[in-house]
């Protein structure tokens, strides 16, 4: 029997078995594009890229919340899940969800790089793939390696039509439905 790329490791629900089971023993997995992935656990700079983040939310955008690690259902027919690094969304918008949520409130996508072997396909080819095809608004790539903040805007179903990128130190405009503007500056302090 021959894999191919267009099938599923698994069914779904075989992955969320599997992926309770790994998160007991500290193990985070995601399944994206029907390939089952491990996700680095992240290191003491990307937490605080985080939390920078959720401070400049919490400021200019009170109504929404950054949720961390929050599971998603994405791609096409629920065939993927995502613990992004950060999901902004209404504040209650996963009340009485379980471990992997519908992401149809969702209005922006966060996800910092991990210094991992896994890092360029997943953060740069795959999840931008499966949240546009899930039509979330906007994507915010935080690239440690090349120093970009890169904000994906724009899902037609398949991709995003947009795309701008800024080295650190630069702003860059998170557009609506989110409407932030970020000073990337601080971002210098927390690259390895």
């Amino acid at each position: 029997m021959t894999v191919t790329e267009d099938r599923p490791q698994m069914l779904a629900e075989e992955f969320e078995r599997i992926a309770a089971a790994a998160e007991r023993e500290g193990v985070r997995m995601e399944f994206i594009h029907g390939r089952l992935g491990v996700k680095a656990v992240p290191d003491g700079d990307h937490d605080e890229i985080i939390r920078w983040l959720m401070e400049r939310c919490m400021q200019h955008r009170p109504d929404l919340w950054l949720y961390p690690e929050r599971g998603l259902r994405v791609e096409r027919y629920r065939k993927g899940h995502a613990k992004p690094d950060g999901t902004l969304a209404p504040k209650g918008s996963f009340a009485g969800h379980g471990e992997w949520a519908d992401p149809s409130q969702v209005v922006m996508i966060v996800e910092v790089t991990s210094y991992d072997s896994d890092t360029d396909k997943r953060d740069r080819e795959e999840k931008p793939s499966a949240y546009a095809q899930t039509g979330i608004p906007v994507y915010l790539l935080i690239d440690r390696d090349t120093c970009e903040t890169l904000v994906y805007t724009d899902p037609d179903g398949d991709t995003y039509a947009n795309l701008a990128r800024r080295p650190f130190g630069r702003t860059i405009h998170l557009p609506d439905p989110v409407g932030i503007t970020l000073d990337t500056e601080p971002l210098k302090d927390w690259v390895c």
